[in-house]
């Protein structure tokens, strides 16, 4: 069996690069940090470090065990803070979800603290990408994505549909290919995605967003249709966004004649230790969005 604290001071000593500041940082010795890594290579019948001088690189070996290891000591610090309080209602949960949704679900989340004042609600308003990443190394503890990945990591559960629409100012009446040909595209970093699934369904001659000239960029996503709102362009984004929009005499959200949603899965990794405040929250959401 590993030894934990011999394989901490490793994986400190890769992360920190040298032998005299992992000391410090773990209130030892460098003699003592260095006798921590022997005893892990003679474990393993392997060297783990090319010592080059005061320098090392890490052996094949090295790679391995520090990869598993930060996975290994990862999951301990869970365990432990699992045992010491598993109470559904202190702790930190960080979330994570594209920005639509979040309009949606945040204010709720909130409320929920507020009854219960030790839960910490963690909400972070991403791109589908980022989150699926965040996910993967285990930054995030619940997520809410509209693209399933092929991570085999992450388990995925549909919770819900968001309607996709096409929004523009209060002055454009009817809308056809010429007219998003001459509004141009008012981008944002999940509009490839949303343009794709509703433009394809409506427009033959749509291929691809870049076909409409990009009139501007938000990764805002309260501040997206400001512009749109002015007439500089067109965009096209989930229907709880436009409907958040506060000035919504000064868009319309369009009525196309095939309308296309998008599903919405609730995620989580399936190595990390799921605590009764997260299955609280996950169960949460699940009832909030269906």
């Amino acid at each position: 069996m590993i030894n934990h604290i011999f394989l901490r001071t490793f994986c400190t000593l890769v992360n920190v690069g040298h032998f005299t500041k992992t000391a410090e940082k773990l209130f030892m010795t460098q003699s003592g940090v260095s006798q921590h890594i022997k005893k892990l290579e003679k474990q393993f019948d392997n060297p783990l470090l090319i010592r080059e001088g005061k320098t090392f690189s890490l052996t094949a070996a090295g790679h391995q065990l520090h990869q598993k290891g930060l996975e290994l000591l990862r999951a301990a610090d869970e365990l432990e803070a699992l045992i010491k309080q598993d109470d559904a209602y202190i702790g930190r949960v960080k979330i994570a979800s594209p920005g639509s949704v979040g309009l949606k679900l945040y204010s709720p989340l909130l409320d929920l603290q507020q009854h219960h004042p030790e839960l910490v609600i963690d909400y972070r308003f991403s791109p589908n990408k980022s989150i699926q990443r965040e996910l993967a190394d285990r930054t995030l503890d619940i997520a809410l994505i509209t693209e399933l990945t092929n991570d085999s990591s992450l388990l995925s559960e549909k919770v819900a549909e968001e309607p996709l629409v096409l929004v523009t100012s209060n002055k454009v009446k009817l809308v056809n290919w010429k007219t998003l040909l001459d509004l141009g595209f008012i981008s944002h970093p999940d509009a490839e995605h949303h343009g794709r699934q509703l433009l394809s369904a409506n427009f033959n001659a749509f291929e691809h967003v870049e076909q409409f000239r990009c009139k501007g960029f938000s990764n805002q996503i309260s501040l997206i249709l400001d512009p749109v709102s002015r007439g500089f362009g067109f965009s096209v984004l989930p229907l709880f966004a436009a409907k958040a929009y506060l000035p919504q005499n000064s868009i319309k959200i369009h009525s196309l004649k095939m309308s296309v949603s998008e599903n919405l899965y609730l995620c989580v990794n399936r190595h990390s230790i799921m605590s009764n405040r997260i299955k609280y929250i996950k169960s949460v959401i699940t009832d909030y969005l269906r």
